[in-house]
């Protein structure tokens, strides 16, 4: 690791670099993907579009490499059919709490 002021080389466990005494910070940590079958943008059932998403490619481009496997490899289908009931659906968004909205009292209104 370096030290991001001097550019010296410091020790991977280093909270301050020898040299120079700033902060070395450690590399940030990437959030876990998951892999989930696409709710938004799914043909059949969401799986190319799921492994797209994880992978950070086009979801076109997933589902013609699954269909050449399809086609010409053969196990194309079995593994979809696998993956469609191995992996789980994307869960829904949750939505934001509007603010200042009031919830209406239950029951029936008197005029």
């Amino acid at each position: 690791m370096f030290c991001p002021q001097c550019g010296r080389e410091v020790a991977a466990s280093a909270n301050y670099c020898s040299y120079c005494g700033s902060a070395v910070l450690p590399p940030p940590l990437r959030p876990v993907k998951k892999l989930y079958r696409s709710r938004t943008n799914q043909k059949i059932a969401g799986v190319c579009a799921g492994i797209a998403n994880y992978l950070d490619v086009d979801p076109t481009l997933v589902r013609l490499i699954w269909v050449a496997m399809l086609l010409f490899a053969g196990g194309g289908l079995l593994a979809y059919l696998i993956a469609w009931i191995v992996l789980d659906e994307e869960p829904l968004p949750v939505a934001a709490p509007v603010q200042g909205a009031q919830i209406a009292p239950a029951g029936p209104t008197h005029a």
